[in-house]
């Protein structure tokens, strides 16, 4: 029977399992915001670039109009995601196509918490 506390238990046929509650927020400073968001990272697949973590923006905090070379979804777990399409709550799944000029974050109510998940490759490019 597995064992419920470790963090990460991967065999070598590519099975994952990932304890997030035993993961620490990793904090990561954003400059166009000024403010940090908070990660923990479940999979990253290095070959296709696909990767799953989960992301809390403080409340208020609004990651400012940006594009990216893939697309991107955010299922949300607590709190309420504002984006520039409107917000959302718990249990909503929402996808941002490939090169969309978007924006997402917090409501300034409180955190949201949520799984964001990419098709390939992940990078953030800020629109000036």
């Amino acid at each position: 029977m597995p064992r419920t506390d470790q963090t990460l238990t991967m065999n070598e046929q590519g099975f994952l399992a990932v304890n997030a509650h035993a993961m620490p927020w990793e904090e990561r400073f954003n400059e166009h915001i000024g403010r940090a968001l908070f990660r923990k990272e479940l999979f990253n697949d290095a070959e296709t670039g696909v990767l799953v973590r989960l992301v809390r923006y403080p409340a208020g905090v609004i990651n400012p109009k940006h594009t990216h070379p893939c697309g991107h979804g955010m299922y949300v777990l607590e709190g309420n995601l504002v984006t520039h399409k409107g917000t959302f709550g718990p249990g909503h799944f929402v996808w941002f196509p490939e090169g969309e000029a978007m924006e997402h974050g917090a409501s300034a109510e409180g955190d949201v918490t949520v799984v964001f998940v990419t098709n390939k490759a992940f990078r953030i490019d800020y629109v000036i």
